[in-house]
């Protein structure tokens, strides 16, 4: 009998997963290649074809692996949305990890913070985002889908041409996800793009705008997200800037989670998470001027009085109700119809043009990752029907509510356009999933040179015997004496676990607890007619008089996870309870650092 070959824990592994392709019934040339169902193929390098003809290698990462036995009903993969990105090379980790233990920061000016557009996305150049080719209904469904790869391919190709992988910023490479825009575009009357306040230029492509406003000729509304984590005076600059380079803006500002500016904020509470309790989603600040916004682009085309009369209702429960609980709170209200839209987006339905069909306003609700599109969503309907998480690329395909019987919202997938942005700041605005990073020393370096967290965070150096000596910093010393703080600790050696320290310090960021705010052009000289402005004034007010002030708090201090684990459970436990939403940390007085105004509390001169 012949001897039996050995055959290694690799080898079974890549044999079993072979055997889950075939069953699976994929076939080379219909499905595209950034829709991967393996994880193994993540390993592999994939070959881009430019529009020259020429050969192009990019290593893609895939992020957000989900356990999957098999395709689910209706052929859904519960890994087809997954975040594409370029993958970072070896030398550039090791590059940038070695730079986190050398470079000593220097604090930077108040005009560093001032973020100019048209630096971001240059309008004009080849960083745009990928356009639905033209198509016939005598197409069938596999020839449809080949020519939007081979555009999509031409696209990728142009950018990879024309910038290096160090320039680029990352964006989404996978066609899938694009694929879901496109049919939101196709089926909105109106569209929302939400941005998150402290960095609104970061989630605002120029390219956007022009094709919605120009070729599909759309109204665009502009939702400047999550206003209470930024000083009044700096909402309303960016609005007024956005007003001036964009006329055919329409702009809101909106937040799930109004407090009132004035309520002084207590720097201790950096690592206190407040828990809502009670009507928190019906204290929205926003809803009412986004039906005026509507109304005056529908002029009257559509009955919206039932979305008036629905806000009037939110108002007066949050007035009346006192908090007896979150079970009561789901249970109160009319259902909202939940339709979820997986392959029939993929369907050639074809891009109609009837607007307002059946006297219905569909509003289409894009935008990057983490900036609370279902959140807006939460709090437009008055409680929880959407799944929500501080994860990027937790909406995996979109979904319509039914906000009135004459209302349509349209969830859609994050996603994240090509730009000019330095990596470091798409980490720290959440647009790439923290338990995931390779390296995040030189976001937290990033972080630390704008605001200081070690004055923060009352670190003390790791290399100092007396804490009144001055020592310089570096990335890796911050995320070192914030392991010694908090007891981080590797499973072997018990030495300080710096990697689980910076994704600690990440997610602060993130959350809104360390915020840092990114300032329009001109905004330092001009601060103070800005805070002096009669709007700065009106949004103060306003704020202070949806705050939460009927909602029962609890604060406790937080064990900041960073393992991929723990983030997975974390998320578990938000999508069940509500208790890990996008902005929950910022839900209440006292619960995080971004105040009335939180450079008054980190000081203006040292950020």
């Amino acid at each position: 009998m012949p001897r039996k070959k050995p055959f290694s824990v690799k080898q079974k592994k890549k044999q079993l997963q072979d055997k889950r392709e075939r069953k699976r019934g994929l076939q080379d040339g219909l499905r595209s290649s950034s829709n991967s169902r393996s994880g193994s193929r993540e390993r592999r390098e994939e070959q881009t074809d430019t529009s020259d003809g020429e050969s192009v290698t990019h290593h893609i990462r895939r992020l957000n692996q989900q356990p999957s036995q098999g395709l689910g009903p209706r052929g859904y993969d519960p890994n087809r949305y997954r975040l594409h990105f370029e993958r970072d090379s070896r030398e550039e980790v090791e590059r940038r990890k070695r730079a986190a233990r050398e470079q000593v920061l220097q604090p930077v000016s108040a005009e560093v913070l001032e973020l100019d557009i048209r630096e971001v996305y240059q309008p004009g150049s080849v960083l745009d985002f990928p356009r639905r080719p033209p198509w016939s209904y005598e197409m069938s469904k596999e020839q449809l889908m080949s020519q939007e790869e081979r555009s999509f391919q031409d696209y990728l190709g142009k950018i990879h041409g024309a910038y290096s992988s160090e320039k680029l910023s990352y964006f989404e490479h996978n066609l899938e996800t694009w694929r879901q825009l496109w049919r939101v575009l196709e089926m909105s009357d109106i569209v929302l793009l939400i941005t998150d306040i402290r960095h609104p230029v970061v989630n605002f492509p120029p390219a956007l705008y022009e094709y919605v406003t120009g070729e599909l000729g759309l109204a665009l509304v502009l939702v400047l997200n999550k206003v209470d984590l930024a000083p009044p005076a700096l909402v309303v600059a960016w609005k007024h800037y956005f007003h001036q380079h964009y006329p055919q803006l329409h702009v809101v500002l909106f937040t799930s989670f109004p407090r009132d500016p004035r309520t002084p904020q207590d720097p201790s509470s950096v690592l206190k998470k407040s828990r809502r309790r009670g009507r928190g989603w019906t204290r929205a600040l926003g809803p009412e001027q986004l039906l005026r916004a509507c109304e005056a682009i529908t002029v009257g085309k559509v009955d919206l009085s039932s979305w008036r009369e629905k806000i009037a209702r939110d108002v007066a429960g949050a007035t009346w109700g006192n908090g007896s609980g979150e079970e009561e709170e789901e249970e109160d209200g009319p259902a909202v119809l939940v339709e979820q839209q997986t392959d029939s987006a993929m369907e050639p339905t074809g891009p109609t043009r009837e607007r307002y069909k059946d006297g219905v306003v569909t509003i289409g609700c894009v935008g990057f990752p983490n900036v609370g599109k279902s959140s807006l969503i939460n709090g437009l309907v008055g409680r929880k029907v959407v799944s929500v998480s501080r994860t990027p690329g937790h909406t995996r395909y979109f979904q319509t509510y039914f906000l009135t019987p004459s209302v349509k919202l349209c969830d859609c997938p994050g996603l994240i356009f090509p730009s000019l942005l330095p990596r470091q700041l798409q980490v720290l605005a959440g647009i790439y999933p923290i338990a995931q990073i390779q390296e995040p020393y030189t976001a937290v370096g990033y972080l630390a040179s704008r605001i200081p967290v070690q004055a923060l965070l009352h670190l003390r150096h790791p290399e100092a015997e007396d804490p009144s000596v001055e020592h310089p910093w570096c990335a890796w010393d911050i995320c070192e004496a914030w392991a010694e703080k908090r007891g981080y600790k590797t499973a072997k050696a018990a030495r300080n676990d710096v990697y689980r320290a910076a994704n600690s310090l990440l997610r602060l960021a993130v959350d809104g607890r360390l915020t840092l705010c990114f300032h329009p052009p001109g905004y330092s000289e001009q601060k103070g007619t800005w805070e002096s402005h009669p709007e700065t004034t009106e949004l103060v007010v306003l704020q202070g008089r949806v705050g939460p002030a009927g909602d029962e708090e609890e604060e406790e201090e937080e064990e900041l996870s960073s393992s991929c684990e723990e983030e997975g459970e974390e998320d578990r436990d938000a999508d069940e309870e509500g208790e890990g939403d996008e902005e929950t940390p910022t839900s209440a007085p006292g619960s995080s650092l971004a105040g009335r105004n939180p450079y008054a509390l980190l000081g203006e001169d040292e950020c």
